[in-house]
């Protein structure tokens, strides 16, 4: 049967190009299932618009949708330079200082390194493009650097440090400032920069509950030490989902190294049952073009076929010339390959019982559904928890979530496969869902509806989903 929305969801950025409430609208009707704010650029005052236009779009499309914070980190740039850039050739010294501005080989940085860094310690500047190592710590606040090749440094380019320990100091005062807004705002989301333990995600979480915050987290992998088969999966264990960041990935570990990790996080997320997001240049040319490469055009059919929740887009819809297009873009070539090539399957089981009776359930609900040819699985879910664990299955056909939270339908709507509802709790919750829907012809025009029905004896109750029922309306 084809399915009528797309599995894998689509994260687009909103930025200069897409800041109205008319172009929030179209990427929604183009296929955007959430919305990515950065804040490494903008203001407050910006943020409250965007989310106002979004939530009001999310209404007026009856299509509740994920609106994600993405917090800067530790994210390091020099300073400004004279004539806004500098030539350095290899085997020259320049120093970086805190406490300075640009005065011959002496450039300003945003950050003090000489608290974190170790003689030794590569440092990579410009996306990688000029390339250091560290000779010497000459004071409290400078650092001295041998150029390793030819190049130049530009104003409030970024700096990556792939051997440097931050020890845990990854929330910066602005982070501090950006999440303290967003407490008092309505994001599902918050995503953490440059995670390198699972104690990064702890902290966050303490610091939102503290605030009254309800949004969940996802983890940045974007550092050497995240990357670890151990720390990886503790991370992913920690957040409630992981973002791929692509692009300071490859800086700090190397290209090459990318895709292999891209598929371990992914099938590390299906695993346990949490969000995976993949992230940068997935259509990087529509920037300037209205057609995506076929290079790019594989790299989101691959996503599709590992199963990711989430393919996110940056540049393409936050400064690029072709933001609609390039979300239809993604959206038509999710589909076409979801109809066309399977999920990959992940064997690997987990490990706690808790998991394994909860992946019971859901395992229970997909084979039932796939035996009897249902037309959806609908699933009765408070905090999301069980329709996302039925959705790390990878089922073939749609998931229905209904809820009474708006909270947990809006975080849903980045879950594989699932279309979320916000309705009261209720023991006829699911069966009515399933009538409203059939009526509607939300799956086409059937002369039946077969759905598989997952709850729990106590409807609105986290953690007791425990039923599986099988509802046939005509």
């Amino acid at each position: 049967m084809s399915t009528i929305f797309k599995r894998t969801k689509i994260l687009a950025t909103l930025g200069p190009v897409t800041s109205t409430p008319e172009k929030v609208k179209e990427l929604m009707k183009a296929g955007a299932n959430g919305f990515r704010l950065n804040f490494s650029h903008g203001t407050h005052e910006e943020r409250l618009d965007q989310i106002r236009w979004i939530r009001e779009a999310s209404a007026e499309l009856n299509r509740p949708v994920a609106v994600l914070q993405d917090l800067q980190g530790p994210k390091i740039r020099l300073g400004a330079l004279i004539d806004n850039h500098y030539p350095v050739k290899k085997g020259d010294e320049i120093v970086l200082d805190y406490a300075a501005e640009h005065h011959g080989n002496v450039l300003p940085v945003q950050y003090n390194l000489a608290e974190k860094v170790k003689v030794g310690e590569p440092i990579y500047i410009f996306d990688g493009k000029v390339r250091t190592t560290v000779i010497a710590i000459p004071s409290k606040t400078a650092i001295t650097l041998r150029v390793e090749n030819d190049g130049t440094l530009m104003s409030k380019k970024g700096i990556n440090l792939p051997d440097t320990d931050f020890g845990g100091d990854i929330i910066t005062e602005k982070d501090m400032s950006d999440i303290e807004f967003g407490a008092t705002q309505d994001y599902d989301y918050v995503a953490l920069s440059f995670v390198q333990s699972e104690e990064d995600i702890n902290s966050l979480r303490q610091i939102l509950l503290s605030h009254g915050s309800t949004a969940h987290i996802i983890a940045k992998v974007e550092t050497k030490a995240a990357i670890k088969p151990a720390t990886l999966e503790a991370i992913v264990q920690a957040s409630d989902g992981v973002m791929v960041a692509r692009g300071d990935l490859a800086v700090e570990a190397g290209a090459e190294i990318v895709p292999i990790i891209q598929r371990q996080i992914v099938s590390l997320c299906r695993k346990h049952g949490k969000i995976s997001i993949v992230a940068t240049q997935m259509m990087a040319s529509m920037v300037d073009s209205p057609e995506p490469t076929r290079a790019e055009v594989s790299d989101v059919a691959t996503a599709t076929v590992m199963g990711a929740d989430t393919v996110m887009l940056s540049d393409e819809t936050a400064n690029g010339s072709y933001p609609v297009e390039s979300v239809a873009a993604m959206r038509k070539t999710i589909k076409y390959t979801q109809e066309n090539w399977p999920v990959t399957i992940v064997n690997e089981k987990v490990v706690s019982l808790e998991e394994q009776r909860r992946n019971a359930i859901s395992h229970a609900a997909v084979t039932v559904a796939d035996d009897i040819r249902a037309t959806a699985i609908i699933a009765e879910t408070k905090s999301g928890a069980t329709a996302a664990n039925i959705a790390s299955m990878r089922p073939q056909l749609p998931i229905c979530a209904v809820t009474s939270s708006a909270r947990a339908a809006q975080q849903l709507a980045l879950t594989y496969a699932t279309r979320s509802f916000i309705r009261p709790d209720g023991d006829k919750a699911g069966v009515e869902l399933a009538k409203e829907l059939f009526a509607e012809q939300y799956f086409g025009k059937t002369k039946s509806l077969t759905a598989v029905i997952v709850s729990g004896r106590q409807p609105g109750v986290t953690g007791a989903t425990d039923t599986i029922r099988v509802r046939v309306i005509e």
